[in-house]
């Protein structure tokens, strides 16, 4: 193990942010030289907190099985190329998950059964990070090529894991996407304070190095058929994400000013680049209200305010969680507890329980105000807390409330695949759908969940694929979709 006394001589310690009046003046990541370089001067002790369990139930809590005590005693022993191996043999992208994912091997950790958890995605980012400083991220292409050939429809973190996985097994591989440039979500969802492009572009050239193919602004199903790729290639991976927005179908949606957030923040994302966005939507000047209170409702706080937004109010319809981890939710499940994310140490208000009764609207037809109700859950069911309607002011309202699933016209209706009660494309425990070779990974198949989800499934489909067109595969695949950690 690593340090034997770790956890008793040290208290969890995490990267430091960059000051707040500081970081809302740039778009740049909000650790100062990116979260891999914040954590470098404490990396040590910190890692050394790990007490490599009998039983880590963190490998239980991350869906791709991340050997977290092994590169933690490796970073202590200061292995930097034997911490990198171990991460790498689990985790193609483990910039994107240390940046990005909610980090659930965290609330597994059993360190924080009785004390605070190791910082276990610190630690991770850190380990990728000063790899791709040392040169130590090199490519990786096939010793041979197999001569059979993949389409991967979609690239965001399942389909490019995926994807390379394929192309390192020997198979020809070629991403589809059809927006202009590749990432899906984790270019144009994602805000570069939380990621910065430059951290995705250079995992993409190795990729590019290895060998995948890319093709970007290609409308798969209509400027590409379903029949044409099921022609073209030997089999197909369904990796499109769940895009369906869910809706509020209150008095008053179709005024002007109210959008979803992936209207909004794939604009800023552009605009933030240096690209010129025409009828962009921005916040400059204007009550703002955002409807949601996860990640992505975050993501457009932080993105109002680097816009100058005149004030700022996150709605959530639930209640406002515990501080601590509450008694129906023991360890090591992933707790709903009250969480800080980096914008919300930035500004802005966030109310709990209230629900949207009406969009009101001026004689122009745009949104002025919303009014709200109290609520609360009683017997499993939402009530109405009668004289609590108010008002409050809004020329900007973003949805940020989710997805339903994947956008059901073009492709996945000329596939003719299945799909499951849930509006998904269904798929049997191999990630093969109801059509022979054409396969369905993260999103598009278990619904709106977590990048390290994706990256799980995109790792263990790819598996499925390999089986499919070579008789057997040596690719990892960490989990079958119908299992279920107790984090999920």
């Amino acid at each position: 193990m690593a340090d034997p006394k770790g956890f008793l001589k040290h208290d969890r310690q995490v990267a430091e942010r960059r000051p707040v009046d500081e970081r809302v003046e740039d778009w740049n990541e909000v650790y100062p030289g990116g979260p891999g370089r914040a954590l470098l001067p404490i990396i040590t002790t910190q890692a050394g907190r790990c007490m490599d369990c009998g039983i880590p139930f963190c490998h239980q809590g991350c869906p791709l099985g991340n050997l977290i005590p092994e590169w933690n005693d490796l970073v202590w022993r200061d292995d930097w190329d034997g911490a990198i191996e171990r991460l790498h043999a689990t985790n193609n992208f483990p910039e994107f998950t240390g940046r990005l994912c909610p980090a659930p091997c965290e609330t597994s950790c059993v360190l924080g059964i009785n004390q605070d958890p190791v910082t276990i995605k610190n630690v991770e980012v850190s380990i990728i990070d000063r790899a791709w400083e040392s040169g130590a991220v090199r490519p990786a292409p096939p010793e041979w090529l197999t001569g059979r050939t993949v389409a991967v429809v979609g690239s965001g973190p399942a389909g490019l894991a995926a994807a390379q996985q394929l192309t390192r097994a020997g198979h020809t591989v070629a991403v589809y996407e059809r927006a202009d440039k590749i990432g899906g979500l984790l270019r144009y969802g994602i805000p570069e304070f939380k990621m910065e492009k430059k951290v995705l572009d250079r995992r993409l050239d190795q990729m590019r190095r290895e060998g995948t193919v890319f093709r970007a602004g290609v409308q798969v199903g209509d400027t590409l058929t379903g029949d044409q790729l099921r022609e073209r290639y030997d089999a197909v991976v369904l990796a499109m994400g769940a895009t369906a927005a869910r809706e509020l179908q209150v008095p008053g949606r179709d005024l002007a000013g109210i959008h979803q957030a992936m209207e909004y923040l794939p604009q800023s994302n552009r605009a933030s680049l240096g690209e010129e966005v025409d009828g962009q939507i921005r916040a400059d000047g204007l009550d703002v209200v955002i409807i949601g209170g996860g990640d992505t409702g975050a993501d457009c706080l932080g993105t109002a305010i680097r816009q100058d937004a005149r004030s700022i109010t996150q709605l959530e319809i639930m209640a406002r969680p515990g501080d601590d981890r509450p008694s129906n939710q023991p360890w090591p499940t992933y707790p709903m507890v009250y969480r800080v994310a980096s914008a919300h140490e930035e500004g802005g208000e966030r109310v709990y329980a209230v629900s949207t009764q009406e969009f009101l609207g001026d004689d122009d037809g745009r949104v002025r105000a919303l009014r709200l109700v109290e609520v609360e859950f009683r017997d499993g069911k939402l009530h109405e807390l009668e004289g609590t309607e108010h008002e409050i002011p809004a020329q900007l309202v973003l949805f940020a409330m989710g997805f339903v699933g994947p956008e059901q016209q073009g492709l996945v209706e000329q596939l003719g695949v299945e799909l499951d009660d849930r509006g998904n494309v269904a798929r049997d425990s191999g990630y093969q759908t109801s059509v022979e070779g054409v396969f369905a990974a993260g999103d598009v198949g278990r619904g709106q969940s977590l990048i390290v989800w994706a990256i799980a499934e995109g790792r263990a489909a790819a598996a499925a694929v390999d089986a499919y067109l070579s008789g057997s595969t040596n690719l990892p695949a960490p989990i079958p979709p119908t299992e279920r950690p107790l984090t999920a």
